[in-house]
């Protein structure tokens, strides 16, 4: 059977991890987002996918490249220009329209399809899905997922009748005026037939632009309420939230990777540490290669990624820490650290180099005689704990 993965989009919601790293392959515990969605993918038989590609194109078919070491076929769609340079400029044309480019070009889609958003971890019974899209004679199903009534305000609100057929949406409401607690998860079923109604050669969104012409022509379409386990990551504080549920046990078919060395900690290969003399209390994950100081302490849930460096002194508190990053004799708490960016768990960055406080938070592969800082080196008295 055959599928698409969304993944041509900035991620502007999750910078300052996708200046870097595309959005389907931000890590979970040094995993893909996407490589989840693949396997997700082959084990209920979709084994033919298509994806769209614009922003860092390049590292994303680098990653998967033809899919055969993941047991399926991928092959990809770029939307975007060459620039005189030689370099990739990204383009996106949407999600509806990406798969009319797809279709234009051959087609691709022939039988019912699945489209997901490669934003998200998902643990969807994909086969009941389509068979309850084809009972229904559907052209186009959206699974929803039933949040609860004060987190509506959140989402994409799908409104049915009885009989699950979509009569309209609502983009983020408030909690009096949502008429539903269903929300579009970005998990879509259609039937071949949907791409006459997108335009070729244009943006187009499914949810903005194909999704209101459905309901304006009264087309069969559906919406199908599943009980799932759904973990989206299209906002930094999503991210950071997916990373401690995964530590903390709560999210299915996602194990903590490397060795439980001491209860709730888990390390990866040749962690440099004298366990008798830090302080670290899990669910923690430390990466291969990282040294952790004598005097440093670590409380959970936190991740530290691998090829880091942890001083001594520091203290790294329910905090994510990306692969490379040393961290001075300072406390980090509620914090994710990427590069030379500084983030809390609601969003707002600090620009370390900007800020003149790049000495705080380096990277381990410049040595650290040669990182110019104040006299009082890796003094404990900055704090970047939450206020």
């Amino acid at each position: 059977m055959k599928a698409m993965i969304l993944a041509a989009g900035k991620g502007t919601r999750v910078q300052p991890i996708t200046y870097t790293i595309p959005k389907p392959l931000i890590p979970i515990l040094h995993k893909p987002v996407m490589e989840f969605l693949v396997d997700l993918l082959k084990q209920h038989d979709f084994t033919e996918i298509m994806v769209n590609v614009s922003h860092l194109a390049k590292e994303i078919e680098s990653y998967f490249h033809d899919g055969q070491r993941f047991g399926v076929q991928i092959a990809y769609s770029f939307e975007g220009t060459i620039r005189e340079d030689g370099e990739l400029e990204g383009q996106a044309m949407g999600s509806a329209g990406g798969m009319r480019r797809i279709q234009d070009f051959y087609p691709f889609f022939d039988d019912t399809f699945v489209v997901l958003c490669g934003d998200a971890l998902i643990d969807l019974d994909l086969t009941a899905a389509v068979k309850w899209h084809r009972e229904k004679g559907s052209l186009a199903t959206i699974v929803t997922k039933s949040v609860p009534r004060e987190e509506v305000s959140s989402y994409g609100v799908v409104v049915t009748d009885q009989d699950g057929r979509v009569q309209a949406f609502q983009e983020k409401p408030t909690i009096e005026e949502a008429l539903s607690t269903n929300i579009n998860t970005g998990i879509y079923i259609f039937e071949p037939e949907v791409l006459n109604y997108i335009p070729s050669g244009q943006e187009y969104d499914i949810g903005g632009d194909l999704f209101p012409k459905l309901v304006e022509m009264g087309a069969p379409f559906y919406a199908i309420p599943m009980d799932f386990q759904w973990v989206d990551i299209g906002k930094v504080p999503d991210y950071w939230q997916a990373i401690r549920s995964v530590l903390m046990g709560e999210v299915k078919n996602v194990p903590i990777p490397g060795t439980e060395v001491l209860p709730g900690v888990f390390t990866g290969i040749n962690v440099a540490v004298n366990w008798d003399k830090v302080d670290i209390t899990g669910p923690v994950y430390i990466g291969g290669m990282t040294k952790i100081e004598d005097g440093a302490k670590i409380t959970g849930p936190a991740m530290i990624g691998r090829n880091c460096h942890i001083c001594s002194g520091a203290h790294i508190d329910n905090s994510v820490v990306f692969e490379y990053s040393r961290i001075a004799g300072i406390e980090l708490t509620d914090k994710l650290v990427f590069g030379r960016y500084c983030v809390d768990k609601n969003g707002a960055t600090i620009d370390m180099k900007a800020a003149a406080l790049d000495w705080l938070i380096t990277d381990t592969r410049q040595p650290i005689e040669n990182i110019k800082h104040p006299a009082k080196v890796f003094s404990e008295s900055f704090n970047l704990s939450q206020s």
